[in-house]
């Protein structure tokens, strides 16, 4: 009998549980700022290029950047819940700060090593063994005016989801 309400106690404690995820206020906030940004890329790209381009819905580089709206979304978030002062915070603004250096940095110019060497395979003889290797994706870091969107962006859409649920809450 105790195996029963047992089983019944933890059923109910998942089932909390899992529906509270969706009352996660810093999670929501960091996805529904990821796939805006990744759905603004969309547009961006047709602006620039004059062409629709639905993989910029999964990919990585690109106007705003998705990482940077991801990350401040999720600390401000959490700065706006749990307050400023705490370590949730901290951990989170520091974790903010790398991944926007990471991808204005590292992976920027990663992004450029790759044209430099795709152009050096291309100007390849068709007879050296390189010359049809598949090229390097070339996009894969941010320029600083798309790390400062997507942070407005994630700022942003933190500060909408706070109020809203300080509306809903009331």
């Amino acid at each position: 009998m105790g195996e029963i309400s047992s089983s019944s106690s933890i059923e109910s404690h998942v089932s909390t549980t899992s529906w509270s995820i969706y009352k996660n206020y810093p999670l929501i906030s960091a996805l529904i700022s990821f796939l805006l940004a990744q759905s603004i890329k969309v547009f961006t790209t047709w602006c620039k290029e004059r062409r629709w381009d639905a993989k910029q819905l999964i990919g990585s580089g690109g106007m705003p950047s998705s990482h940077s709206a991801t990350v401040t979304a999720l600390a401000v978030a959490i700065g706006f819940k749990d307050g400023f002062g705490g370590s949730v915070f901290a951990i989170a603004a520091i974790l903010a700060c790398v991944v926007m250096y990471d991808s204005s940095g590292v992976r920027l110019h990663a992004g450029r090593h790759a044209e430099v060497l795709n152009q050096i395979v291309f100007e390849l003889p068709e007879e050296h063994p390189l010359s049809d290797t598949r090229p390097l994706r070339e996009v894969l870091g941010h320029t600083p005016p798309q790390v400062i969107a997507g942070a407005l962006l994630g700022f942003v859409t933190a500060s909408i989801a706070y109020l809203i649920e300080k509306v809903i809450a009331q």
